[in-house]
C-alpha cells in the first residue's frame, strides 16, 4: 500500500465503514468544539471530514496546526449521525477518526484564505496563486479546462485529424499584432518572434500532402490585457484542412462545437445549426461584427426618414446632410416607463462620449409621446414603424452620427437597453457564423489601403475577373465564429496562388520582393503544387471561460500575467545581467 493514502478524500463511503485507512491532504477547515476537533482534509478530488477527541494524545499537537498544513491521517472510517451527514459532499455520509497523523508540509501564516471564494485584489490572487489554485472554484475551472481539452483532442482524432506540432521560434511577421522577440546568439542583430500563431506552418503542412491537422497551440502577442484576452500568450484549438470549401469547415467546428457545449454544460445551445451574419449586416443589426443573439434587440437604419419635410427635428437632419446617419433601437412595450428608465439610458450615452439617446414612445392614434415626439408628423412615424416593425406601445431610441462611432454606441446601447430590460436568457449559448469579411479596409489615420482581416486569404468570386481597381469592394473567404457576443476564432478559406497573393500584397503596398523577403518559406512553397485549403483556430481559453461561466479569462487560466503583461508569482519580465546581453551582442537604452 501506498505510504500516503489507501484512498484519496473523496473516496470513502457507507461501504468502507469499519475499514483502517490512510489519508492524505490539506487542512481545509478545523472545528473546536472542546473535547472534539473536527477537521476537513482536502486533496484535488475532494473532501473527508475527520474527528480527534480530546483524549488522544494527538489532540493538543493538531489543535495548533495551521489551515493549510498538509497532513497524513492515520484512522478508521465510521458512520456519521442521521442528523450529522453532509449531502453536499459525496463523502457526507461517513467521516474518519484520528488514530495517528504526520505533518508532511507546513504551512506559515496565509495571505489569503483558501477555504473561500471570497474575492481578493488581483495582486494578491496573482501573487500567490499556488494558493488561489486551491481554492474550490479556481481549481474547478482549471480541471475543466484539461478535461475539455481531452475531449476536443479525442473529437479530432475521431474527424480523422493528425496532430503536429510547430515551431515555436520562428520569423517575424508584418501583419497582425506586436510581436515578441527572441534575440539571436548565433546570428547577431536578428531576432526569432515567438508566433503569434501557426498560420504560415499548418498552410505549409497541407502544401506538404499531410490531409488534416490540428494542434493545441500556444500562441504569442505582445497586446494589452482585456476581460476576454490574456497579456503575453493564449491557447486555440489549430486546425488546417486540404480539398476543402467553407462550407466543409463550417461543418467540423459546428459539429466539434456543438458536441464540447453539450459535454461539459447544462445550458441550452440556441441553434446547433449556426445561423451566418455578413459582416455588413452585422455592423448594421447589432453594430458589431461580434453580435450577442441571446439579445433580441436589432438596430435599425431610418436616415431616410431625416430628410422627409415633416420630420422637423432639426439637430438630426442638419447631421443627416453633412453625411451622418441615423440608427435606432426599438424596445417593446415600454410605453409604462418611467422617464427615469429613458433618462438615464440617455445620460449613460452621453457618458459613453456619444452626443446621447434621443427616444420617444408610439401611443394610440400614432403620436410619439417623449421629448423628441413633437419633431414627428403621424406619417412619419408610420414610416418608421414599418421600416422597424415598432408598434404602439413600444418605444424608439435613436443615435445620429458617423458609420463607425453610430456602430459603436448602438452596439453598446444594444447591450445596456437589454440589460436593463431584463431581456437576455444566461442559460443559452447563442452561436453564429461572421461571414463576408472585406479583404481590404482604409486606414482612418494613415488613409492607406490595408488587409482587413488575414492577409493569406482567399478573395471571393471568379479570380480571372477580379477587379483590382476597386480593392475595398473584394469580399474574402473570412469567417469568424462568435459565442455570447464573445469572439472564439477567425478564420478562412486560403490564398494558395502566389501570382494572386502577389497581386493582393501589391495594393497593401508590398511590392514582390518584398514578398518574397517576409514570406519567402510560404511563397516558396505555393509555387510546388498547393491544394486549396482553409482552416480556423478556436481560442481554448474562451471556450474555457464560457463553460465555465465566468466574465474573465484570468479564472480559466493556471498561471496568467496581471494586466501589464507581468507575473508576479515569478517576477517577470526580469533584469538580465551583463553577460547575458554581451552573450546576444545587445545592448541596453531604455528610455526615461
Amino acid at each position: 500500500m501506498n505510504k500516503y493514502r489507501s484512498h484519496n478524500c473523496n473516496e470513502l463511503r457507507k461501504k468502507n465503514v469499519g475499514s483502517n485507512i490512510l489519508l492524505s491532504g490539506w487542512i481545509n477547515k478545523k472545528r473546536d468544539h472542546g473535547n472534539l476537533l473536527f477537521l476537513d482534509l482536502r486533496d484535488n478530488y475532494g473532501i473527508t471530514q475527520c474527528i480527534i477527541d480530546k483524549g488522544n494524545k494527538n489532540f493538543k499537537d493538531l489543535e495548533k496546526l495551521q489551515l493549510e498544513t498538509v497532513i497524513n491521517v492515520e484512522g478508521k472510517v465510521v458512520d456519521r449521525s442521521t442528523d450529522t451527514i453532509n449531502k453536499e459532499i459525496e463523502t457526507g455520509e461517513i467521516e474518519v477518526t484520528i488514530e495517528n497523523f504526520v505533518v508532511l508540509g507546513k504551512c506559515k501564516e496565509l495571505p489569503m484564505p483558501v477555504f473561500s471564494d471570497q474575492e481578493y485584489s488581483e495582486e494578491i490572487r496573482l501573487k500567490y496563486r499556488y494558493l488561489d489554485l486551491r481554492r474550490k472554484k479556481i481549481h474547478e475551472n482549471i480541471i475543466l479546462r484539461s478535461k475539455v481539452i481531452s475531449f476536443i483532442r479525442n473529437e479530432m482524432n475521431k474527424f480523422g485529424f493528425l496532430e503536429f506540432q510547430t515551431p515555436i521560434l520562428t520569423s517575424s511577421s508584418p501583419e497582425g499584432a506586436r510581436d515578441f522577440l527572441v534575440p539571436s546568439r548565433l546570428s547577431p542583430g536578428k531576432f526569432y518572434a515567438l508566433p503569434q500563431a501557426p498560420q504560415q506552418f499548418k498552410q505549409l503542412i497541407m502544401v506538404s500532402g499531410f490531409d488534416k491537422y490540428f494542434q493545441i497551440a500556444p500562441c504569442f502577442r505582445d497586446e494589452d490585457a482585456r476581460a476576454d484576452r490574456s497579456p503575453g500568450e493564449f491557447y486555440q484549438l489549430d486546425l488546417e484542412m486540404s480539398f476543402v470549401e467553407q462550407e466543409d469547415i463550417f461543418k467540423v467546428v459546428e459539429q466539434l462545437l456543438v458536441n464540447t457545449f453539450k459535454k461539459f454544460s447544462k445550458k441550452k445551445i440556441l441553434s446547433e445549426k449556426f445561423p451566418r451574419i455578413t459582416y455588413k449586416d452585422a455592423l448594421l443589426k447589432y453594430g458589431s461584427d461580434k453580435p450577442d443573439l441571446r439579445n433580441p434587440l436589432i438596430i435599425e437604419d431610418i436616415t431616410e426618414t431625416f430628410i422627409r419635410e415633416d420630420v422637423s427635428f432639426d439637430i438630426f437632419k442638419k447631421l443627416v446632410k453633412s453625411g451622418s446617419n441615423v440608427r435606432c433601437i426599438v424596445t417593446q412595450n415600454t410605453k409604462d416607463k418611467p422617464r427615469s428608465f429613458f433618462d438615464s439610458i440617455d445620460r449613460w450615452a452621453k457618458d459613453e462620449g456619444a452626443s446621447g439617446l434621443a427616444y420617444f414612445t408610439i401611443e394610440n392614434g400614432i403620436s410619439a409621446k417623449g421629448p423628441v415626439g413633437k419633431f414627428f408628423s403621424r406619417e412619419s412615424l408610420e414610416e418608421i414603424m414599418k421600416k422597424t416593425g415598432a408598434k404602439v406601445g413600444d418605444s424608439i431610441f435613436m443615435a445620429c452620427s458617423k458609420k463607425k462611432d453610430l456602430e459603436r454606441i448602438t452596439s453598446l446601447a444594444r447591450d445596456k437597453i437589454a440589460k436593463d430590460l431584463n431581456l437576455i436568457d444566461d442559460n443559452i449559448f447563442a452561436f453564429c457564423w461572421v461571414v463576408d469579411y472585406p479583404m481590404f479596409e482604409k486606414n482612418d489615420q494613415t488613409n492607406k489601403i490595408e488587409f482587413s482581416h488575414n492577409p493569406f486569404s482567399m478573395p471571393q468570386g471568379d479570380i480571372n475577373k477580379l477587379n483590382f481597381e476597386k480593392p475595398l469592394d473584394m469580399l474574402a473567404y473570412q469567417y469568424d465564429i462568435v459565442c455570447n457576443g464573445i469572439e472564439l476564432s477567425s478564420g478562412a478559406i486560403r490564398n494558395h496562388i502566389p501570382e494572386l497573393m502577389y497581386k493582393l500584397f501589391a495594393i497593401a503596398g508590398y511590392d514582390k520582393n518584398q514578398v518574397d523577403e517576409k514570406f519567402s518559406g510560404m511563397i516558396n512553397a505555393l509555387s510546388y503544387g498547393a491544394p486549396p485549403h482553409g482552416g480556423i483556430a478556436p481560442g481554448i481559453d474562451r471556450i474555457i471561460m464560457l463553460l465555465a461561466n465566468e466574465k474573465n479569462i484570468r479564472e480559466v487560466t493556471m498561471f496568467p500575467m496581471n494586466q501589464n503583461a507581468q507575473d508576479l508569482m515569478m517576477n517577470a519580465p526580469s533584469s538580465i545581467d551583463e553577460k547575458q546581453l554581451k552573450e546576444l551582442n545587445l545592448a541596453l537604452k531604455i528610455k526615461k
